[in-house]
């Protein structure tokens, strides 16, 4: 069967993503000395940045930090992109690679060129001038943390302890292998980051473009699995492993705030990065990284609000400082590789979460090598930044070689009149002493401190923690908690006295390490519940939705109740859909206590059940689809006290079965539906109603009728699969016109019917482009229809030259003699320009728009006919394709070179899917929505299509861009530099 997608097709109009020139199109500017690159830089009024390691000292940093004797600490990346030792035997288009082989941990495996380094400034004149390395031959290595008697690597696919108990910074033996299982399938995406929680264990992202099946030598058989974009974490002492949130893009960074809040940055434009609680699912790039691992999560969260930006910020900190001026504490400092610049926001509450705005930038330059991608506090309060220096700053790139492995620099930056001041060596205080930095110092020391006391676990520190935990408030007694936890003093007692406790953020961490260990004791579940009734502040309810789904149903869901009274939280971005996935959690394997909760009567009408649990709560069983899936649908109906809440669970339902028959409906939901006034009419075409199909024909032959429900009714008509049900769609689809028309040709797509090719061909050279487009999607999908198409098509009955080009790549999936001769024929070069015809193309298209006058208005009108059909530009447009208004469109060259080659990169988030069915169709378009029982595809036109799983033989993901070449090729040389002209604007038109 998988040969039926040996050929490539393109779908849908993409959106213009810009990959940096290759060597052989422009020349590359060349690299500066360091001292030159330095002074290029320009700081923010205030501000001073200033170079302290440059080549050939290091190399391809990506990664700092400090230890507790303040020395610096980093991982040269010098074997990216390409892993020692293995041989990559297959790439996809979104950079996915294939090796031979696993690579064995360090010193089994190749060496590879990766080290790890340490720099000392020995007195403190700001100067490292100490080094020495802790580890080379490393290969992918992507950061380093010390405790716990060693230093922790990730170096994927593994998680490494090199054990160093006597601190003399050479490793006492080989790395334990902790984890592994991290994949390697894009070395700019593998698992980074890995730092210290406040809790004890170890965090760190992995990317968008890898994979993970992740186990614990030893200990486990079955691994965690993931598809990239993700938060996870590990606790050393109990070799505990789990995926801490999910989704967020291409995750680079973990930023941890003072208040033990978890961050990262983005790569995806229109945000500085993501704001993660325990156990949520955000953003990803779904078609390209595949679905949440859960199938009813039924939503996500998105990014932290901010306006529009050029992609991106790739990792961020917010600093807590004093080494910066004084308005720069608590912003947000974030590189941007792309743009080469570190930018600098605000942070502001939204609700439970955040929201972000830039205010200006920290630090920029002229120089196009600098690429700042690691960004760090240090013990002095000022900030560190690696920046990896390239002339370029994209992974296609480097697989074409043009990566310069032999630079590297790491800059400091600070007020201009900041004075430095010695750091301590906090290794060689007491535990006394650490307590007194934990509760007094700056957010390194503190941190630092942190470590240390759980790297010694000395209990004679929990008097004093205890004490100050007591007595103290704000961050001291958060600290102190802390503490505790680390030393092995939190004890049930401590922690019932953190849910009492002023401060909110005492309360959110006593409450997320009660949660942690996965059942409490019945007064302490008591206790969380009644906290939940009165608790003041959003982000102590949203940890305690959170910790809620960690413990059995009898302990989580009387917490979840008295969070569902909680009226203020219905519009809050992350506490409803953290309430759904704690109920969802139950639905498997503790149903009737979720039926137990809706006894409350009371319950059902408060806004956050009637607005984001009812619909989804039925659509999940009825996704799930078994008889007794079913029969809980019919208990909720039974259930609901009102017309309104059965309405709600009727609209989850109906968006469950879209698509799918019920004919096997079990007479308890029969009743139960009959009991609730028999449901919809789109409901009963899908039962199997007796009449409901003559009923619906006449609903959609009325002219009268109210037209969206002839257009619903339309819809569920083609779901049928009712062969009589053809004639009518058929009329509608040849003589009708606008939306109705469009649905009656979708409607058609599962019907096998000789009589749909001829009249739609008929009708096809007077349809508006629109219906074209639909009309062209139902030919193509079947190869009778499609060999009708193509032979009027050679008979010239309907213009070759008006054919869409995803069409034709839709045709040449069907293996049949005929077919392939007429395609053979009509498009000899179907398959796409050669790249030097592109070359070219792209060259003169650039000299014709620096050479003649330009009209934006006119550009706009051209935009709004060619590429708003699939995407918004400045709010106006269709959501097929991305939004480009955030994109960077002021690069004219880079700007043509995707419009004319689009298969230059895939934007993420709108790939496509090939789509065979098991009755001979092949459809394409972008995955929308799935659940077990069924998915939805956004075709070329933007309309959706209804797939049951039952009826999908084979899905298969397309290696080439969506957006079809030759875009430009009817307007004439004014149209193109109007259309230019509005796409490289920065405002939108009055």
């Amino acid at each position: 069967m998988s040969n039926r997608f040996e050929r490539r097709f393109l779908v849908l109009c993409l959106g213009l993503v810009l990959v940096p020139p290759s060597p052989a199109e422009e020349p590359r500017p060349k690299p500066l000395p360091p001292a030159e690159a330095a002074r290029r830089l320009v700081a923010a009024d205030g501000l001073r940045i200033e170079p302290v390691l440059a080549e050939p000292t290091i190399a391809q940093p990506v990664f700092l930090n400090f230890d507790e004797r303040g020395r610096l600490w980093l991982v040269e990346y010098r074997q990216y992109p390409n892993p020692a030792g293995l041989v990559e035997l297959s790439r996809d288009k979104f950079w996915r690679a294939v090796y031979d082989k696993v690579p064995a941990p360090p010193p089994l495996g190749d060496r590879g060129l990766d080290r790890i380094t340490i720099h000392e400034d020995a007195d403190g004149d700001g100067t490292y001038e100490r080094h020495k390395t802790f580890v080379d031959g490393l290969n992918i290595a992507t950061s380093c943390v010390r405790g716990r008697g060693g230093v922790w690597v990730l170096n994927p696919p593994y998680l490494l302890f090199y054990p160093d108990h006597d601190g003399d910074d050479v490793p006492d033996g080989d790395p334990v292998v902790h984890l592994r299982g991290f994949g390697l399938e894009d070395t700019h995406s593998v698992v980074n980051s890995l730092r210290w929680g406040p809790d004890g264990w170890l965090y760190a992202a992995q990317g968008s473009t890898v994979s993970g099946d992740v186990i614990r030598p030893g200990l486990d058989k079955t691994p965690v699995h993931s598809l990239g974009q993700l938060i996870w974490r590990y606790h050393p002492e109990s070799k505990r492993y789990e995926i801490f949130a999910e989704g967020g893009g291409n995750a680079f960074g973990v930023e941890i705030d003072a208040k033990g809040r978890i961050f990262s940055g983005h790569n995806g434009g229109d945000t500085r990065g993501f704001h993660y609680v325990q156990g949520g699912y955000s953003l990803k790039g779904f078609q390209k990284h595949g679905p949440l691992s859960n199938p009813y999560a039924f939503g996500y969260f998105p990014a932290m609000k901010h306006e529009k930006v050029e992609r991106f910020t790739h990792n961020f900190l917010i600093n807590e400082g004093d080494a910066l001026r004084p308005e720069d504490r608590g912003k947000l400092f974030g590189v941007e590789p792309l743009q080469g610049r570190v930018v600098e926001a605000e942070i502001l509450p939204d609700g439970s979460t955040f929201r972000t705005h830039d205010i200006g930038y920290a630090v920029r330059s002229d120089d196009p090598w600098f690429r700042p991608v690691d960004i760090k506090a240090g013990p002095d309060g000022s900030i560190y930044v690696c920046d990896f220096y390239e002339g370029q700053i994209a992974h296609l790139r480097h697989h074409e070689g043009t990566i310069d492995p032999s630079n590297g620099r790491v800059y400091r930056l600070s007020a201009a009149g900041f004075a430095r001041r010695a750091v301590p060596d906090l290794g060689k205080k007491s535990s006394d002493e650490l307590v007194s930095v934990l509760l007094t110092g700056n957010r390194w020391a503190r941190a630092t401190a942190l470590r240390l006391l759980a790297d010694r676990r000395d209990r004679t520190a929990i008097p004093r923690l205890s004490e100050a935990f007591h007595s103290g408030s704000g961050q001291a007694a958060l600290e102190a908690l802390w503490g505790l936890n680390a030393c092995g003093g939190l004890d049930e007692a401590e922690s019932r006295r953190g849910l009492e406790h002023a401060d909110p953020y005492v309360r959110i961490w006593s409450i997320r390490l009660l949660g942690d260990s996965g059942r409490v004791s019945p007064t302490v579940a008591s206790s969380l519940a009644a906290l939940a009734v009165r608790e003041p502040n959003v982000e102590v309810r949203s940890q305690l939705a959170c910790t809620s789904r960690r413990l059995p149903a009898d302990q989580g869901l009387p917490i979840v109740a008295r969070l569902l009274a909680r009226d203020e939280d219905a519009a809050d971005v992350h506490v409803p859909l953290l309430l759904w996935w704690a109920i969802e959690a139950r639905c498997g394997t503790d149903r009737d206590a979720v039926l137990t909760l809706l006894r409350d009567r009371d319950l059902w009408g408060r806004p956050i059940v009637q607005q984001q649990i009812l619909a989804r709560l039925m659509q999940r069983f009825a996704a799930a689809g078994s008889q007794k899936d079913l029969r809980t649908c019919a208990q909720l109906l039974d259930a609901a006290p009102d017309l309104r809440s059965r309405s709600l669970l009727m609209q989850g339902f109906e968006i469950a079965t879209k698509g799918r028959s019920l004919a096997t409906m079990p007479e308890e939901l029969a009743a139960a539906l009959a009991r609730s006034g028999g449901g919809s009419l789109l409901l009963d075409l899908r039962r199997g109603r007796p009449g409901a199909v003559d009923e619906a024909l006449k609903i959609a032959a009325d002219p009268s009728a109210d037209p969206r429900r002839r257009i619903a009714v339309v819809e569920a008509l083609g779901e049928t699969r009712q062969a009589r049900v053809v004639p009518a769609l058929r009329e509608l689809a040849v003589k009708d016109g606008g939306e109705l028309r469009l649905t009656a040709l979708n409607a058609l797509l599962p019907f096998d019917d000789p009589s749909i090719a001829p009249a739609i061909l008929g009708c096809y050279p007077s349809m508006p482009d629109d219906a074209r487009a639909a009309a062209e999607t139902l030919l193509a999908a079947r190869k009778g229809s499609a060999l009708a198409l193509l032979q009027a098509i050679d008979a010239g009955r309907i213009e070759r030259a008006g054919i869409m080009p995803e069409t034709v790549r839709t045709l040449s999936v069907h293996h049949d003699p005929r077919i392939v001769a007429l395609l053979a024929r009509l498009w000899p070069d179907a398959r796409g320009a050669a790249t030097e015809q592109l070359r070219r193309e792209v060259e003169r298209l650039d000299s014709l728009v620096r050479t003649g006058a330009a009209d934006r208005a006119r550009g706009k009108v051209v935009f709004m006919g060619l590429c708003g059909k699939c995407h918004v530009l400045f709010g106006e447009g269709a959501q097929v394709g991305p939004d480009l208004t955030s994109y960077m469109r002021n690069d004219l060259p880079n700007l043509l070179r995707n419009i004319v080659d689009p298969d230059a990169e895939i934007r993420e988030g709108f790939q496509s899917v090939q789509v065979a069915t098991k009755d001979g169709r092949v459809l394409a378009g972008i995955l929308t929505e799935q659940d077990p029982q069924s998915l939805v595809l956004r075709g070329a036109d933007g309309r959706d299509i209804a797939l049951r799983r039952d009826d999908v033989e084979e899905i298969q993901g397309s290696k080439h861009s969506l957006m079809p070449e030759g875009i430009l090729k009817p307007l004439d040389d004014a149209q193109v530099r109007d259309l230019l002209s509005y796409l490289r604007s920065s405002q939108p038109l009055n």
